[in-house]
């Protein structure tokens, strides 16, 4: 049976069942009125049988309809009709139940929020842009936001004052300002990589005028995957997986979150980085090739498009890291548990990963990323490698 015909099942079968508990008050309270009570008494026990036996929506409706028709018009009995928002809200309850219940047991939708997988997966990234062109004003920018997932954004000064730029992450892929009391969330990239002046103002403690403009440009979506919550329930992760896993309890991370990364370290290895080349257990890893494409700095898919390329595994180096930092350089390696899994971002040179806080337990793993579902014009359209 279709999902259609079993929700047109159960919405004529609840019609049914409230025919059946009208046709019976009223003939426990009525008797008196009704032009044959005999007749009714078998019509409500058929409808009881057809309510029992019906597989079909037309078989239910067929019981309620012949209920009905032996009812006089002499009863106070008005046909129940399946067409009021009361009658369709226990369909609608249920189709958000089926799609909850698909969601938390087989896949389940992740956005990737910064670069850290890039170019396999890409986080929220921006291109410059001076003003909105044609398919940037309504309404077409919303159709242009469903098909490509880009958005035109133009972050202005409310209220002049001085400028600041705020040190804790307070939204995933963007850098935020403050000005005023107020915060201005511009992508990262657009500060990090491209030099935005308003950055060295902000540095600076300067005065932001009220109406300044600090951004400008098109906003493009991160990846949206859908992640195999039941891969890992039939075999074991495996290295070069795109893993999804819970943060709670690991230190150094924010709790209640998901993060991705690629599964480097299974339990009982030992892991290093000589760079650019992922060292298991003393000898450098050949395979999978979705681990070696990165040690061998392959070119991305399209590098015309000014895509970048993988860079290798890089250790920690003098980047800025918790004291507890496992993989700082080429001479330190991370033991995993019996129970332990190591993960790194594609693109380590820009990755908060397990070389700065180590080990996933395996009961924080999710499951696999299967494949990007949105924007339905990324390049990486498809199924994950």
């Amino acid at each position: 049976m279709s999902l259609t015909g079993y929700f047109r099942l159960r919405k004529a079968r609840s019609l049914l069942k409230q025919a059946i508990k009208s046709a019976r008050t009223i003939y426990a309270m009525q008797r008196d009125v009704v032009p044959a009570p005999d007749v009714l008494a078998e019509a409500i026990k058929a409808a009881k049988q057809a309510l029992r036996t019906a597989r079909t929506a037309e078989e239910a409706e067929a019981g309620r309809s012949a209920l009905e028709a032996t009812l006089g018009p002499d009863s106070g009995w008005r046909p129940l009709h399946p067409n009021s928002l009361a009658e369709n809200f226990e369909v609608l309850v249920v189709a958000i139940g089926v799609a909850m219940a698909f969601r938390c047991y087989f896949l389940e939708p992740f956005k990737i929020p910064t670069g850290s997988m890039q170019p396999t997966l890409y986080g929220i990234y921006s291109t410059d842009q001076a003003a909105p062109g044609f398919l940037d004003r309504a309404p077409m920018k919303y159709l242009k936001w469903l098909v490509t997932g880009d958005w035109y954004s133009e972050v202005r000064v409310s209220a002049g004052g001085t400028a600041g730029l705020v040190q804790r992450a307070v939204k995933p892929g963007y850098i935020t300002f403050q000005v005023a009391q107020r915060l201005y969330h511009v992508p990262s990239d657009a500060v990090q990589e491209r030099s935005l002046p308003f950055a060295r103002k902000a540095a600076m403690r300067g005065s932001a005028a009220s109406g300044e403009k600090i951004w400008s440009g098109i906003v493009h979506a991160g990846d949206h995957v859908f992640v195999n919550r039941v891969a890992w329930n039939f075999r074991k992760p495996r290295r070069g997986d795109v893993m999804v896993f819970a943060t709670d309890g690991i230190e150094g991370l924010p709790q209640g979150t998901h993060y991705i990364k690629r599964m480097v370290g299974l339990p009982g290895e030992t892991v290093s980085v000589t760079p650019p080349d992922l060292i298991v257990d003393g000898k450098r890893i050949d395979a999978p090739d979705t681990i070696t494409r990165i040690e061998e700095r392959a070119k991305a898919e399209h590098p015309e498009d000014g895509y970048p390329t993988y860079k290798g595994y890089m250790t920690i180096g003098s980047a800025p890291a918790p004291s507890r930092a496992p993989l700082r350089t080429p001479r330190d390696s991370i033991v995993l548990a019996d129970d332990e899994y190591l993960g790194m971002g594609d693109n380590t040179a820009n990755s908060y990963d397990g070389r700065y806080w180590g080990a996933v337990k395996a009961r924080n793993l999710i499951g696999p990323g299967a494949f990007v579902y949105w924007p339905f014009t990324s390049k990486r359209f498809g199924r994950i490698r």
